[in-house]
């Protein structure tokens, strides 16, 4: 019961090339080498020397050159906008596109993860997490041998076997390309001229030929002269140098280069600036509007000033999957927050900054019961960063505990339905545990703890779920508060069901319909609470019942134009389905089931389909297809938790199963079967599961009667349930 949007391949998950790689030939060449021979290498040099571009360059080379020691890709993980140590393993984790719903620390996922798998890493701006990162890398290399780490920082991790590569700055030739290149994307026509020529590797020279300083010149230079930038230049260098006396030149000219584009703003843009220093990472034009206008600054002047810093090259555009963004190189950022600090207004941006995230998280819960499913899956998280940030910020305030309880709360959906059990476990815990606050605001710290008994629950953590929801009840009959007293009904009802309490599940999920209704709830959560008792009816054998209950949330689901809660409900009716005979509708349910939990990266719904999937690939008589598919489910259940929840009801299909191909392929032809699945990747077995009998080639199997009474009624599901501790 959680989702999340499809963003990696199996073989990586590198970002287009926004612009042309120029020049660095040989320090390219050099890295590739170091790479072969070496498992730890980090680049490291000053801010804006063209660390991440060059490692980025090589991670692609790395990528398409088809070695066996990258078999199963290239993976980047940005830690520039990370603060948090907790976050670190998180964010590595999530870029290596890990679902994991379990308790266990994000760093045994990934170790589980990277044991058996070939892989480079690339970590991109550790600096303010040197330690940790260290650690962290150290303790992966150790424990996966087919794992490098390809790291880009300002110091080297100094770890055993680590190889530094310092990046220097180009040499004068490569600097003059670079400008060049960056001037034509603005003017197709530019040309370097004899004319022109001695002033521009003047120009490279007096920037040290850093390529952040040259792509904020080439920005100057579209509307002045190279003479012109270079006078202006030597007027404000001994002012505008920065640092302390003796520093390294390439770092004061660095300083230079921004503190002379800031000079040349104008007072709007320098505010502009400052004020959009305050986003993590990438921000849209919606929020900057928002956050940045106040005094001096008008909402409506925000778009042309977005466009000025876009021409200086201060700011970067791109595309992403949740529409346009635009972000700040951390070295502009970070020159912009140290002059918000200088103004004395850091705090009420910060404060605004979190007042717009809290109702863009409002918004997209709301927006969660619509078509617009995969659009808010998307928005957050390409927002997650700065949803990080502001509750940081409502943490740091003990008094505004509430805040972050709310924010944390209203994120369920996110947490829950996008593979983010661990970090919604996070902040749930700290935002409960901060101080605690006026019982008006009693409602937010109410939603934190029935979202807390939620996460609790899909993670396998019983006794922190029940002491989460028996809280939240008590206390919402305390108060009154009869949402909140739903919720943790239902979410009891939830824990009765993956414990193989059939009767109480029953009971409790009736119960929170009921209470639901009163209250006037209509939501995915209340549909997911219908479809949950569907399958308490049919696990007690009231399979008419379940399929009356799955096929009013399927019309509603279809309605509203809601497909994760939908998926649920086709699995269902998929069950009653085979129940009855009917291998190719069940089929035709799990295809469609498999399809949304895919897209949606539900892991949790997509192994549960596989699962009735392979039993019915049996009933059509593929033994060996189905083994295959029973294989591919096992690793998967690692990410989720306790196989099956421990349940032996929902155990019972997957043990007909196994005993139904194990007689018609024999122990060692299933085995092997299985073995082949389990190595597939998730897109080839979903491509797989996806193919119809008459798709898969070769001859197709006699299809064979369905199990006398079904998974409700078979020996095998009696046993599966009695053999349960």
């Amino acid at each position: 019961m959680r989702h999340r949007p499809l963003r990696n391949t199996a073989r990586g998950n590198l970002p287009s090339e926004l612009g042309r790689f120029v020049g660095r030939g040989a320090e390219l060449a050099g890295l590739g080498r170091l790479l072969e021979s070496s498992r730890l290498v980090t680049v490291t040099g000053v801010g804006g020397v063209g660390k991440s571009r060059l490692v980025l360059a090589a991670a692609r080379a790395a990528a398409s050159g088809g070695r066996e020691a990258h078999r199963d890709g290239v993976w980047l993980a940005e830690l520039a906008s990370v603060r948090d140590p907790a976050l670190l393993e998180l964010t590595v984790a999530g870029a290596l596109g890990l679902t994991d719903h379990t308790t266990r620390p994000p760093r045994e996922v990934l170790t589980g993860h990277l044991a058996g798998r070939r892989l480079l890493l690339v970590l991109d701006g550790f600096e303010q997490l040197v330690e940790e990162t260290a650690d962290l890398v150290r303790e992966l290399l150790r424990a996966c041998p087919g794992l490098r780490v390809l790291a880009a920082g300002r110091r080297p991790l100094d770890l055993d076997g680590e190889r530094a590569f310092p990046l220097a700055p180009p040499a004068p030739e490569e600097a003059l390309a670079l400008l060049a290149e960056r001037l034509r994307a603005a003017d197709p026509e530019f040309t370097v001229t004899g004319a022109n020529r001695p002033a521009l590797v003047e120009l490279c020279a007096r920037l040290d030929g850093i390529p952040l300083a040259l792509e904020l010149a080439a920005g100057r230079l579209r509307t002045l002269s190279p003479e012109q930038v270079l006078a202006r230049l030597e007027d404000r260098f001994a002012l505008l140098t920065g640092g302390a006396r003796g520093g390294l030149p390439r770092h004061r000219a660095l300083r230079t280069a921004i503190g002379w584009s800031h000079e040349l703003c104008t007072a709007a843009e320098r505010l502009m600036w400052a004020r959009l220093s305050v986003f993590a990472g990438r921000f849209d034009l919606d929020a900057a509007e928002y956050v940045c206008a106040g005094p001096d600054l008008h909402a409506d002047e925000v778009l042309d000033l977005v466009g000025e810093l876009l021409a200086q090259s201060l700011l970067v555009r791109e595309e992403t999957p949740a529409g346009v963004r635009y972000r700040m190189l951390e070295t502009v950022r970070a020159y912009g927050a140290g002059w918000l600090e200088s103004l004395g207004d850091a705090g009420r941006l910060r404060r605004r900054h979190r007042d717009w995230y809290m109702g863009l998280a409002t918004w997209c819960e709301l927006d969660w019961f619509s078509p617009r499913q995969e659009a808010v899956a998307a928005l957050v998280e390409a927002e997650l960063g700065n949803l990080r940030l502001a509750l940081e910020c409502c943490l740091d305030e003990p008094d505004e505990a509430h805040l972050g309880q709310y924010l944390a709360g209203t994120l369920w959906f996110f947490w829950a339905g996008c593979g983010r059990l661990t970090e919604g476990r996070h902040w749930l815990d700290r935002s409960l545990e901060a101080a605690e606050q006026p019982v008006e605001y009693e409602a937010s710290r109410l939603k934190a703890l029935w979202v807390l008994g939620y996460v609790a629950a899909l993670q396998g953590d019983a006794v922190a779920s029940m002491s989460a929801l028996y809280e939240c009840r008590d206390a919402a009959a305390r108060t009154g508060n009869a949402v909140a007293a739903a919720y943790a009904v239902h979410r009891l009802g939830c824990l009765a069901l993956v414990s193989d309490d059939m009767a109480r599940a029953g009971e409790l999920l009736g119960a929170a319909l009921e209470r639901y209704r009163a209250a006037g709830e209509l939501n995915s959560s209340v549909l997911m609470c219908q479809v949950e008792l569907a399958m308490a009816l049919a696990f007690q054998g009231d399979l008419a019942g379940a399929a009356t209950l799955c096929g009013e949330v399927r019309e509603i689901c279809e309605e509203r134009g809601e497909r994760w809660t939908k998926a649920y409900a086709l699995y269902v009716l998929a069950y009653a389905a085979l129940d009855a005979g009917g291998t190719a509708e069940a089929r035709r349910l799990l295809t469609e089931c498999v399809a949304i939990n895919h897209a949606f990266h539900d892991l949790v719904g997509l192994v549960l389909a596989l699962e009735l999937l392979a039993l019915v690939t049996a009933a059509e008589g593929d033994a060996a297809e189905a083994a295959v598919l029973q294989g591919a489910a096992e690793p998967m259940w690692g990410g989720v938790g306790l196989q099956l929840f421990g349940s032996g009801y929902f155990n019972a299909p997957r043990l007909m199963c196994r005993e139904r191909a194990g007689e018609l392929l024999g122990t060692e032809r299933y085995a092997a079967c299985a073995a082949e699945g389990r190595v597939l990747s998730r897109e080839a077995l979903v491509v797989r599961a996806l193919r119809g009998p008459g798709e898969r080639g070769g001859t197709v199997p006699a299809p064979r009667p369905a199990w006398r009474g079904g998974p409700r009624g078979s020996r095998v599901s009696r046993r599966a349930a009695a053999d349960q501790p």
